[in-house]
């Protein structure tokens, strides 16, 4: 009997911040943060991730944000592409459908989270999947941090741009096998605004 294939699974940490989180996050919020993580899973030579439009791809690196600020190694999978894409259109026709998305509790992070452990067994990292829990231990409400303009300024345009185009023009959708709707991207709307 062969061996099965194996297929690397990696996980695309990026700081949406650029950096800023960690200089200004103890003035704005009172407490230190490394960064605001955006992640994607990185399986079958494309990189997915999850938004208020649904579940998207693009060649690895091929977000707005460029490469990745780190890359973690999940470990392998089993799990081909063509039973991965089937899985993904399942998951974005229920728990991943556009209009579930919350920035701080069903997000990017909780996608990759997902599968992850659906490839692989393993969760991400929980300094990513514990930043929500984070910022809203803070003394500042998520509503004063992403209306008020003296709190969102610094933030707005990296996290901004990242969520309202989160892929080049070189993005593309795609239908699995057997369904007849692709997996789509739409903007999603601006925290800041």
């Amino acid at each position: 009997m062969e061996p099965p294939n194996l297929y690397p699974v990696k996980l695309y940490v990026y700081d949406l911040s650029k950096g800023l989180a960690r200089r200004l996050s103890p003035i704005m919020l009172g407490k230190q943060l490394e960064g605001i993580w955006h992640t994607s899973i990185v399986v079958h030579k494309d990189e997915f991730f999850f938004g208020s439009g649904g579940i998207s791809s693009c060649p690895p690196g091929g977000t707005l944000l460029g490469p990745p600020d780190s890359v973690v190694d999940v470990g392998s999978t089993e799990v081909t592409e063509e039973i991965f894409l089937e899985y993904l259109s399942s998951l974005g026709e229920s728990l991943f459908r556009g209009e579930a998305y919350n920035l701080f509790e069903h997000n990017c992070n909780t996608f990759s989270n997902e599968v992850a452990q659906f490839l692989t067994g393993r969760k991400i990292p929980s300094y990513i999947t514990d930043l929500p829990s984070e910022v809203l231990s803070t003394t500042v409400s998520p509503q004063q941090m992403f209306s008020s303009r003296t709190l969102c300024s610094p933030f707005c345009p990296y996290v901004a741009q990242a969520l309202e185009e989160p892929c080049r023009p070189s993005s593309r959708q795609y239908t699995p096998k057997g369904h007849n709707t692709p997996i789509a991207i739409s903007p999603p709307p601006s925290p800041c605004h």
